[in-house]
Formats: C-alpha cells, sequence, structure tokens
C-alpha cells in the first residue's frame, strides 16, 4: 500500500481534531467549580460566546453547499458548538442578572448575523468558490480575534511575573494545534484561509511558551487575591480543519 500525501493529510487532520477536542473541553473544570459553587465568580463568558460564533462559522464553512467535502471540520465543530452552548448555558444559570443579560444579547446578535451571511452567501453567490472564500474570510477574522484573547493574559504575567494565570499545558496545546493545522494546511491540497488561522494560532502559543519560560521561576512582583480573582480562561476553541474536497 502506498503511503499518499492524501493518506498523511487525512491523518494529520484526525491528529488535529484530537487537539481541538483537547482545547473544547479544556473549561470542564471551570463549570464544573462554577456548579459546585452557585456562583461564575470572576469567570467571563467572553471566551464562551466568541467559541460559539468560531464554531457556526466553520459549520457552515465545511457544508456540502459551501466546501464540501469537509465533514471533518463540521464533525469536530459540531462537537464545539455543542459544548458550548453547554457551557454557556451553566454560566447563564449561575450568572448575576447583568450577565444574563450580555449572553441573552451577544446570542442574539451571533444568531442575526449568521443568519444574515447564510442567507447572503447562499442567495448572491452561486459556486462553491465564491462561497468559500467570503465564509472563510468571516472564519478567518474570527480566529485571530480568538487566538489574540490570551493578549491580556500575556500582559498579567508580564506584570506580575508570575505565569500563575496562564497554565503551561493549555499554552502547548495553543501552539500545538496551530502547528498541526499549518501542516495540514500546506500538505497535499493548500488552503489559504488554514493557513493564516493556523498561522496566527502558533504565534500566540509561542509568546505564551516564551513568557511561561521567562518567568515560570520567576518571583511574583505582585500578589493577588485568590479569594477574588480566579486563574482567567485561556481556552481558544478553534477547530479550523478543512478536509480535501472528495
Amino acid at each position: 500500500m502506498v503511503f499518499t500525501k492524501h493518506a498523511a493529510r487525512n491523518i494529520i487532520g484526525v491528529v488535529g481534531n484530537l487537539i481541538s477536542f483537547g482545547l473544547f473541553a479544556s473549561p470542564i473544570p471551570t463549570f464544573i467549580r462554577i456548579w459546585k459553587s452557585n456562583s461564575v465568580g470572576e469567570f467571563k463568558s467572553d471566551p464562551y460566546l466568541a467559541s460559539i460564533m468560531n464554531c457556526m462559522l466553520w459549520n457552515f464553512y465545511g457544508l456540502p453547499m459551501v466546501h464540501p467535502g469537509s465533514t471533518l471540520l463540521v464533525t469536530i465543530n459540531s462537537v464545539g458548538l455543542a459544548l458550548e452552548l453547554i457551557y454557556i448555558t451553566i454560566f447563564f444559570i449561575y450568572a448575576q442578572r447583568n450577565g444574563r443579560l450580555k449572553v441573552t444579547g451577544f446570542l442574539f446578535m451571533e444568531f442575526v448575523v449568521m443568519t444574515a451571511l447564510v442567507s447572503f452567501t447562499l442567495k448572491f453567490y452561486d459556486n462553491h468558490e465564491q462561497r468559500s472564500t467570503l465564509v472563510g474570510i468571516f472564519c478567518v477574522v474570527i480566529n485571530i480575534l480568538m487566538y489574540a484573547s490570551p493578549l491580556t493574559i500575556m500582559k498579567k504575567v508580564i506584570i506580575t511575573k508570575s505565569v500563575k494565570y496562564m497554565p503551561f499545558c493549555l499554552s502547548l496545546a495553543t501552539f500545538l494545534n496551530g502547528a498541526i493545522w499549518v501542516l495540514y494546511a500546506t500538505v497535499d491540497i493548500f488552503d489559504l484561509f488554514v493557513l493564516i488561522a493556523s498561522s496566527v494560532g502558533v504565534l500566540s502559543g509561542v509568546l505564551q511558551l516564551i513568557l511561561y519560560a521567562c518567568y515560570y521561576k520567576a518571583v511574583p512582583t505582585l500578589q493577588v487575591d485568590d479569594h477574588h480573582e480566579k486563574p482567567a480562561d485561556l481556552q481558544i476553541s478553534v477547530a479550523v480543519v478543512d478536509e480535501e474536497k472528495a
């Protein structure tokens, strides 16, 4: 049996799916903590709301009428979307009134945007190339914003000289997730959208790992009260998989 580039790309895609699932599942301990304490505490809904939008976009991108042959893309982002909806539901249950209003408002806006994008794409673009280009641009923009989200945590690391709020395993997973999809995007079939989004992921992961190497032995300059401030979420729910066309 000849080992082809096509087979290699599929194997890379499967590995990427496993890593992406790990990132999607990374907030589970956070929501167990929320459930046990009956409070969202200092945790924010922003990462999960952004992840819902991200998953919806990549799911639409992977549909047969937009980008045929992208079963792997739809599968991993469907799982991700289901998890994110569970997370945001738990957050909504235990949040205060203002938090619930924010979640409701943002979800409404996201569904309006998705409805508008789906309607516009299917009505005014009549071939796969045009549709995948338009939707792919939206996907890349959201992915870049999500990969850039840990910048606030990186700033905290520099100020406090402490990596307490930037878990090493999650930073490493971010780097590996980006790296595997960069490889996927360049093997057998070139995919510009996956390459751009994943390259930003690699850069984000590298910066986090460099900071970790610089500060993991450093003496913190600021003491943070753990009772009032909890480790922030660095979860990046991205699955920029793009399976080759059948």
